[in-house]
């Protein structure tokens, strides 16, 4: 059984603090075909309670996280576009080590963001 798991944490840039209610979901990609895995909702730390994919369930190939950017900013009151700069954001990354943590923060504000690979 592989050992490794998948976390994440949304700072709000703009304005500096965790980004909490915010929803993601994970998806496995497997050639053209994209499955749907967990949806989860932030935490008043910008966390999910739980890992995304814990132990045991955490395996490598592809995947992709969307992050619900738009209703985010839409629930905290940001300055209202129609459509937003930003609505969902989908980062599509490897897992190439089964043992390994994989962290995927995501640093937002409305009209832009970054990610990288944390620890």
């Amino acid at each position: 059984m592989a050992n490794g798991y998948l976390t994440t944490h949304v700072l709000d840039t703009a304005r500096g603090r965790p980004a909490g209610g915010l929803e993601i979901t994970l998806y496995r990609i497997e050639g053209a075909n994209r499955m749907k895995l967990v949806q989860m909702t932030t935490n008043a730390d910008g966390r999910t309670d739980t890992p995304i994919l814990p132990k045991g369930q955490f395996a490598a190939g592809t995947y992709e996280l969307v992050f619900e950017a738009g209703a985010y900013l839409d629930a905290i009151g940001a300055e209202p576009e129609a459509p937003r700069f930003l609505d969902q954001i989908p980062l599509r990354f490897g897992i190439s080590d089964a043992d390994a943590h994989y962290h995927v923060p995501l640093l937002l504000s409305p009209f832009g963001y970054s990610t990288y690979r944390g620890s």
